[in-house]
């Protein structure tokens, strides 16, 4: 049956009105497909490291540090590359020096720091080495940066300085925290290890007081991307499910599984302090530039965001 009044037609779209769209859609499929080739391109440049040159100074620091001990350190990738999230020119070469059967076994962190300072100056004395509060850093002339994290082992495995004291901390377990990586990156098609080592050259734009450590931002990548069912597969969208997810996340301290501190990110201070709400805002400034980029299928624009600019 059919009667008159009371329906609503919903009127056609024109053909031109229809062409356009398709065009629209045509065009951003060919920026989404031209975009994530760009990024597969940047990441095998994030990827290009001195292998052999890294390995030629680790042998100088470990000759370095065994001179004149007794016993023997052992040397073991940590931080990113143990995790396999170095990008050259953005991560420090992290290294857990292992101390075993020597007289330092039994020295305080700060006497540990120090003594590395001076076997490694004196072995190579025009190089800048640095003490820190955890690590000795050596920056080497060819640009290599490398970390010396002491460490002491114990019965129950090693331990390693704690922050802001003189003291050794609990048996730290950086393993359990590759393994988790590992399994996220696996369950999202190997593309989160790629996508932690972009957000870290993004990161490295930011003013200093607004950068997240290398630690942070993988700690975010794995709370991001743990359900690999409902998260996007392109790594431009995975850029901005990485965004999204970390200006609301950065509010709120992460608990540490390596048993380093209670808090991955203890330097932002507690939830929501003025710090947190700094880098929440650079992620949502970022966002929006990222938004722009879209709606206005700017290659350049994202170009720009990509490489720091």
């Amino acid at each position: 049956m059919s009667g008159s009044g009371g329906g609503y037609s919903v009127p056609r779209k024109t053909l031109a009105e229809l062409e356009k769209e398709r065009a629209a859609k045509e065009e951003g499929e060919k920026f989404e497909t031209e975009l994530n080739k760009y990024i597969k391109e940047l990441l095998k440049d994030i990827n290009d490291r001195d292998v052999e040159g890294i390995n030629r100074h680790l042998e100088t620091l470990r000759n370095a540090l065994e001179k004149d001990i007794e016993g023997y350190v052992d040397l073991k990738f940590g931080g990113s590359i143990m995790k396999n999230t170095y990008a050259d020119g953005l991560s420090d070469v992290d290294m857990l020096v292992q101390i075993n059967n020597s007289e330092l076994a039994g020295a305080k962190p700060n006497d540990v720091l120090k003594f590395f300072s001076e076997q490694i100056k004196r072995r190579l004395p025009n190089t800048e080495v640095k003490i820190g509060k955890l690590a000795v850093t050596v920056k080497f002339a060819s640009g290599h940066e490398v970390q010396l994290l002491p460490s002491v082992k114990t019965e129950s495995g090693y331990r390693i300085a704690r922050p802001g004291e003189n003291s050794w901390s609990n048996v730290i377990k950086p393993k359990k925290f590759a393994e988790k990586l590992t399994s996220v990156n696996q369950a999202n098609a190997n593309k989160v290890v790629p996508l932690i080592k972009l957000m870290k050259k993004i990161n490295a734009s930011f003013p200093p007081h607004k950068q997240l450590s290398g630690y942070h931002i993988e700690s975010l990548a794995i709370d991001a991307f743990k359900n690999a069912t409902s998260v996007p597969k392109t790594y431009k969208g995975m850029v901005e499910h990485f965004c999204r997810h970390a200006e609301k996340a950065v509010l709120r301290p992460i608990t540490d599984s390596t048993g380093q501190s209670v808090h991955v990110d203890n330097y932002l201070g507690g939830a929501n302090s003025v710090e947190r709400q700094r880098v929440s805002t650079t992620f949502k400034q970022l966002l929006k530039r990222i938004e722009t980029a879209n709606n206005t299928n700017s290659f350049s624009s994202w170009k720009s965001i990509l490489e720091g600019e």
